[in-house]
């Protein structure tokens, strides 16, 4: 009997401790979720999903840089084999070194092709990308985007011929499409002071910088190790927890911002806005040399300096921290120094292009690392300086609403990466590797003198602005273009008048100025 009892008070004790344990959980859940709706924390972790899903995107972007061609060139020797036993059967071997040559030459324009599928249908796409991101908000397309990118990458990690690799490349432009353009405008919607815009904007560019770079040793090493598959299926179960942190936190879903969704300025009107153009011009042209390098120079390097192959893959990893110091100095100078954003861009055109020119003239792999060090330095100048001044544009000159501006500078950068593979290779072979990096560098040093067309913008503060005139509060992203739209029908004799049925409606005041 006592022993009964005992046992009963055994397990009360343990239900009543199990049921502490489940309220200490709620508890901490319940805290957990109100620090989440708090507002300098929310915008951390929407900075930490947007810069997860810039890392994934350029680290697939990148990883198969050293995966594809080889495994093509597998299959294309499994197709060469099998087609040679067919003629011997048949026909006899008499015409195969012919047809070999023939399917080589074909075999390089479709890696060229695979390459810059993904460019091409981000290209295509940004347009209608930026205007939906534009009427729906941020948080939807960018969940869209990181769906489509976990769809393109499980295909990767499964295709087993070319036309599968070409339709998961062309997927993943699409996702990117939505995922880079919606996260980036998001950021600068959430981070509307200028400093705190520019720094936000450096650590997403450290992140694609750093994918960008560490993709290929990276996707090389599971490669030769742990096979195809393996690097896909490690980003894909990436992405799939960066979507799952996107819809637990920013709830994508939910109709209340899409509600007071202001009207975005065209997308039409935002290219023949001649400081955007400027500034669309600079980002493609400062990318030119990066693009145009990567599928040329390891060619040039094994017939010039005899390179191995860990050298031709690690050739670009040294600039990941000149990269990052670029971003780390713009951003500390834009602080001090925001008008002078033009001047930062400028700078970053000059050593770009002096940079590019004199990558011929190096004979070794250790003299090699300067100019692309400097290259990737003087892109993160250009792209941490004029990447905030966009939405500085669209803050002074349009609406405070950023899908389409931030789709146009992707735009830009598709540009570059989908020439570089098709039209980098025919230069080489036409005019030279000299030629090629002389004209590039070239092409930067003068397009340096146009961002002096900036030099007038960047000296007007927000403060100074229609916006920042018009605004009583701080400004809130979206909301403010809301609160400048009432404000203005206020400067214009126009006052608010709640009539009996609780609807404002206007009433025509004498007219007054601001000082």
């Amino acid at each position: 009997m006592n022993t009964e009892l005992l046992n009963g008070d055994a397990h009360i004790s343990v239900a009543q401790s199990a049921a502490m344990k489940l309220s200490e959980i709620g508890e901490r859940t319940k805290q957990l979720g109100t620090k989440f709706k708090e507002p300098e924390r929310q915008r951390r972790i929407i900075l930490v999903i947007v810069c997860v899903a810039l890392l994934l995107d350029n680290m697939l972007y990148m990883v198969i840089v050293p995966i594809i061609p080889d495994y093509l060139a597998e299959l294309q020797s499994e197709a060469d084999h099998a087609s040679f036993n067919a003629r011997v059967i048949n026909a006899g071997n008499s015409s195969n070194h012919t047809i070999f040559k023939a399917t080589k030459g074909n075999f390089d324009l479709q890696i060229g092709v695979l390459f810059a599928s993904k460019a091409i249908l981000q290209l295509l796409v940004n347009p209608l990308t930026g205007t939906f991101i534009d009427r729906v908000g941020y948080d939807l397309p960018l969940f869209i985007g990181l769906i489509i990118m976990f769809f393109s990458t499980c295909l990767f990690a499964f295709a087993d011929n070319y036309v599968s690799l070409f339709a998961a490349r062309s997927l993943q432009g699409l996702g990117s499409a939505f995922a880079d353009t919606s996260g980036i405008a998001m950021i600068a919607d959430k981070y509307t002071e200028e400093a705190e815009r520019s720094r936000a904007l450096g650590i997403a560019l450290a992140f694609i910088s750093f994918g960008s770079l560490v993709a290929p040793p990276f996707g090389g090493i599971l490669y030769e190790f742990c096979g195809k598959r393996v690097p896909f299926i490690v980003l894909a179960c990436i992405c799939f927890t960066d979507g799952m942190l996107c819809l637990t936190v920013l709830k994508p879903f939910s109709r209340g911002e899409r509600e007071n969704m202001p009207v975005g300025t065209p997308i039409y009107k935002l290219m023949i806005d001649p400081y955007i153009a400027v500034v669309a011009g600079a980002l493609t042209t400062c990318n030119i040399p990066l693009a145009f390098l990567e599928p040329t120079i390891a060619n040039w390097m094994e017939e010039t300096m005899n390179s191995s192959q860990w050298e031709i893959g690690l050739a670009w990893l040294p600039a990941f921290f000149p990269h990052v110091l670029g971003v780390y100095i713009t951003v500390k100078l834009a602080a001090k120094y925001p008008h002078l954003q033009w001047f930062y861009g400028a700078l970053g055109m000059v050593i770009i292009g002096a940079s590019s020119c004199t990558v011929p003239a190096c004979k070794t792999f250790g003299q090699l690392m300067g100019p692309l060090c400097g290259i990737c330095f003087g892109i993160a100048l250009v792209d941490t300086a004029l990447l905030p001044t966009l939405a500085f544009l669209v803050d002074v000159r349009h609406v405070s609403v950023y899908g389409s501006v931030y789709a146009i500078a992707d735009i830009s950068y598709c540009v570059a990466y989908a020439l570089g593979p098709v039209v980098a290779g025919q230069i080489v072979h036409d005019l030279g590797f000299i030629q090629l990096n002389l004209g590039m560098g070239l092409a930067n040093v003068l397009y340096a003198p146009a961002l002096l067309l900036l030099k007038n913008v960047c000296q007007m503060k927000p403060s100074n602005s229609e916006r920042g005139m018009l605004l009583e509060e701080g400004p809130t992203g979206l909301y403010d273009t809301i609160k400048t739209q009432e404000r203005e029908r206020k400067r214009k004799g126009l006052s608010n008048v709640v009539d009996e049925n609780g609807i404002d409606t206007y009433s025509e005041e004498e007219s007054f100025e601001y000082a």
